[in-house]
């Protein structure tokens, strides 16, 4: 694994949670348009790679799919099998996944690729258990981000907090842009065909307090830099975040931040 890699087992590490109260909401929105473009329906064999708390999973079942799913993080497992107790669920861990060559007819990725240090290995691994003919379709955040994901991170930085050292980057020689032509490039240099990319932008509505959650409990990288300092530092950082909060808030009280991600689907 590479340094990445390991730093995000350590992130990850007992947070499934976590994850489930907070971000999970979040990274639900794109399934729909992730499951249309792996073509997933009645009787679909499919594999969800990075299966966090089971959003992707229990979606497909209810299509009719006979859905297998995989996650690095145990607690992730547990958590999808608790959602969707007929699905096959297993610990594996990208780029090197537990199945057999050409197993499935289509497989999915939600956000995955933002967590692993090899990209192009991980969309590789996916083709290799993807049947000809079949699908692979992957979503991740864009760079640069929507205005609502770069909220909490504003705070931190006006709070004077820095990412600690040991949070790692991707290797440059493995990274690629986090646009629409960079991961369309990414899916063809591993031998995907016929790809095709699209943007995805929504506001996503919650409330102050319950975004917060997510970071003050340590939840993704992002929630590593809000604890960096302690709790001090996370009392100084959530008091910046309320602030900046007043430029989404809506009448209701919740606040609407404006999210952009990336769904590209290619042909084995």
């Amino acid at each position: 694994m590479t340094a990445f890699d390991l730093s995000e087992r350590r992130i990850w590490d007992g947070r499934a949670e976590a994850y489930a109260r907070t971000f999970a909401g979040l990274c639900a929105h794109p399934v729909p348009a992730l499951l249309d473009a792996a073509g997933v329906g009645t009787g679909t064999r499919m594999l969800d790679v990075g299966c966090g708390s089971g959003s992707v999973t229990v979606a497909a079942v209810g299509r009719g799919a006979v859905v297998r799913a995989v996650d690095a993080e145990p607690g992730m497992v547990e958590a999808t099998r608790r959602a969707a107790p007929g699905a096959d669920v297993r610990l594996g861990r990208l780029p090197e996944l537990p199945y057999p060559d050409c197993e499935f007819d289509a497989v999915v990725a939600n956000f995955v690729l933002n967590h692993v240090g090899r990209p192009e290995a991980t969309i590789e691994e996916l083709r290799r258990i993807t049947r000809p003919g079949g699908l692979v379709a992957v979503t991740i955040w864009q760079v640069p981000n929507g205005a609502g994901q770069a909220l909490v991170g504003r705070a931190a930085q006006a709070a004077g907090l820095t990412r600690p050292q040991w949070l790692a980057t991707v290797d440059a020689e493995h990274d690629f842009p986090r646009t629409r032509e960079g991961l369309g490039a990414l899916m063809s240099s591993a031998g995907l065909g016929d790809v095709r990319t699209e943007t995805l932008a929504w506001d996503h509505h919650v409330g102050a307090e319950d975004w917060w959650a997510g970071p003050a409990s340590g939840v993704a990288a992002i929630g590593q830099l809000v604890n960096s300092r302690g709790p001090g530092g996370v009392a100084a950082a959530k008091r910046e975040y309320d602030v900046l909060c007043a430029e989404f808030a809506k009448e209701d009280g919740e606040l609407a931040l404006p999210h952009v991600a990336l769904l590209a689907r290619g042909s084995v």
